[in-house]
């Protein structure tokens, strides 16, 4: 497992990086106020327990993440202003508020 600090705007998000296998990870941007995930995880979930949560897709790493956009989000998120095919540094900089 790797672990990666990710600092926006003062406020200091933890990304995630679990093995699942030789070729397959898991990844989390973790932060107060919600998280972005990639495909492994599930939205209707984190829409059932009424998180702030994203995905996003085709990614290998956190830096993979940071560069890649919005694929779903819950309610919650998209009340907090993110939307569809948002920037991941976006939606960072509007959960670091």
């Amino acid at each position: 497992m790797i672990e990666k600090e990710i600092k926006i705007k003062n406020t200091v998000f933890k990304g995630i990086e679990l093995d699942l296998c030789d070729n397959s990870k898991l990844l989390v941007i973790t932060g107060k106020k919600g998280y972005i995930m990639c495909g492994y995880l599930n939205i209707n979930t984190a829409q059932k327990r009424n998180d702030v949560a994203c995905i996003v897709t085709g990614v290998k790493t956190i830096e993979d993440m940071l560069n890649s956009k919005v694929v779903a989000l819950t309610v919650k998120a998209q009340s907090l202003g993110i939307n569809m095919d948002m920037d991941v540094n976006k939606v960072l900089e509007i959960l670091a508020e």
